[in-house]
């Protein structure tokens, strides 16, 4: 029987006939994967609230012809069930778990992986402000896919910074003589924000004002929204309100 084990973080779900589900997880070693829960629906399943968004298990697989079926999971982060009870960071944990699907496939590396982990981890904890924690995963997401902004060399023509145009379809802060009328134009603490939020450097990120760092929420939304070409359905349900 062809069977293969993985860690694995919940994406989504969805019903598939009365009783079963299929499940979609970033996992540690095969990417992006697509498998039948059989009777996880059923009050007596076995492993049923293992397989809900946020969740991260240890779990088997049997390969079938299409899907794959999930024969086992041991949780080993509940995440998910950690955030649920506060609706802010429910809906940052969502806006993650969107995107981590949106820009992984089968093929997706270790890295995504890692980095989904420990935003979840972090955001169960409240180790940040949820919202910035938001931000610095989907940048570094972001980054990791292949397209990494540039917040201090000219995206364009590599000359030194600090530039303060900022222009998403050309990936970042520009030099003046490419930057298209009417771009966008970012102060030195807004930039500072950007870049500590690439960087994980969180001294410099929350030691930030809040209008730079709202500012900032607004730059890495953009630059999102474009190269994921499709909006983010739940980045506006995203409440940033306390968080």
């Amino acid at each position: 029987m062809p069977t293969y084990r993985d860690e694995g973080v919940v994406l989504r779900t969805h019903k598939l006939g009365e009783a079963d589900r299929i499940v979609t997880l970033l996992s540690r070693q095969h990417g992006k994967v697509r498998a039948v829960a059989k009777g996880v629906r059923r009050t007596a399943s076995r492993f049923g609230a293992r397989l809900e968004p946020g969740m991260v298990v240890d779990a088997q697989f049997y390969v079938g012809r299409s899907l794959d079926i999930v024969q086992q999971a041991d949780t080993i982060g509940s995440y998910g069930a950690d955030i649920a009870d506060d609706y802010g960071r429910y809906t940052v944990a969502m806006a993650m778990l969107e995107t981590a699907d949106r820009v992984t496939d089968h093929e997706a590396g270790t890295q995504h992986y890692l980095l989904l982990v420990g935003a979840l981890r972090s955001l169960a904890r409240r180790e940040h402000a949820a919202g910035m924690t938001l931000d610095a995963y989907l940048l570094r997401a972001l980054s990791i896919a292949g397209w990494a902004p540039s917040f201090v060399d000219c995206a364009v023509t590599g000359a030194p910074g600090p530039h303060s145009a900022f222009v998403a379809q050309l990936g970042g802060v520009v030099a003046d003589e490419v930057a298209p009328p009417g771009a966008v134009r970012l102060d030195a603490a807004t930039l500072d924000v950007l870049g500590a939020l690439l960087a994980g450097d969180w001294p410099t990120a929350e030691a930030a004002d809040d209008r730079a760092r709202a500012q900032a929420t607004g730059v890495v939304a953009a630059y999102t929204q474009f190269h994921l070409e499709r909006a983010l359905r739940s980045l506006p349900h995203v409440d940033r309100s306390g968080v």
